[in-house]
């Protein structure tokens, strides 16, 4: 698996990203240094995403820790012992438990190999991620960002980032996912740090910490 960005990484990243667009000086200006959120990665990492899907933080960490407690650790050997039903009785909805069970063979026969993803390309490895069945794009995009701590990785359809961007730009309309990429071409080979540097803006907006002035 990468190393997780050190702090140095991060800072000349961003320095290099407000140079190749000035729309991120104030993005930049307003964002104090952050650290990369790198969760766990492989099977269990992958999973857990799915398990976090459209449910509330202290829902999926309700959840997450039921299972874990449930079936002794994380593993596709240990979620393939028990059935669907049995899954669901942990707190996993029926549709949930089937896309582990359906991952955990996927991982079992060798049709993907989630713990050492990083030797594809990105990809390489979004084709792999998204071929399993309940891993959408934006799944996948997180994934390699967020687990693997890919530079960049860009997860286009993710509306926080979305309405960062409207922000920066001083735009009227939300971009939409396609229109999101074409604009994050200009930050490549760092559209990862660029990401990490937008959500931690709008978490910042959000919460009042920092005071967005709409453009004159």
């Amino acid at each position: 698996m990468p190393l997780q960005p050190t702090p140095d990484d991060i800072a000349a990243a961003r320095e290099a990203l407000v140079a190749a667009d000035p729309a991120l000086a104030r993005v930049h200006a307003q964002t104090p240094p952050f650290e990369w959120r790198l969760r766990i990665g492989g099977f269990e990492g992958l999973f857990r995403m799915i398990v976090e899907q459209q449910v509330s933080v202290a829902s999926a960490a309700s959840v997450w820790a039921r299972l874990r407690e449930g079936l002794g650790g994380i593993t596709p050997e240990r979620l393939l012992a028990y059935d669907v039903d049995q899954l669901r009785g942990m707190g996993l909805s029926r549709q949930k438990a089937t896309y582990g069970q359906g991952m955990a063979r996927a991982q079992m026969a060798g049709e993907i190999d989630l713990e050492h993803l990083s030797k594809l390309d990105d990809v390489a490895a979004i084709a792999a991620l998204t071929a399993l069945k309940g891993v959408g794009l934006w799944t996948a995009e997180a994934y390699l960002l967020m687990c693997e701590g890919r530079l960049d990785v860009f997860p286009g359809g993710d509306v926080a980032l979305q309405e960062a961007i409207r922000w920066a730009d001083g735009a009227e309309v939300r971009p939409d996912q396609k229109a999101a990429y074409a604009r994050a071409e200009v930050w490549r080979p760092y559209r990862a740090v660029a990401t990490h540097m937008l959500w931690a803006w709008y978490t910042g907006v959000k919460r009042g910490d920092i005071v967005l002035e709409t453009p004159a």
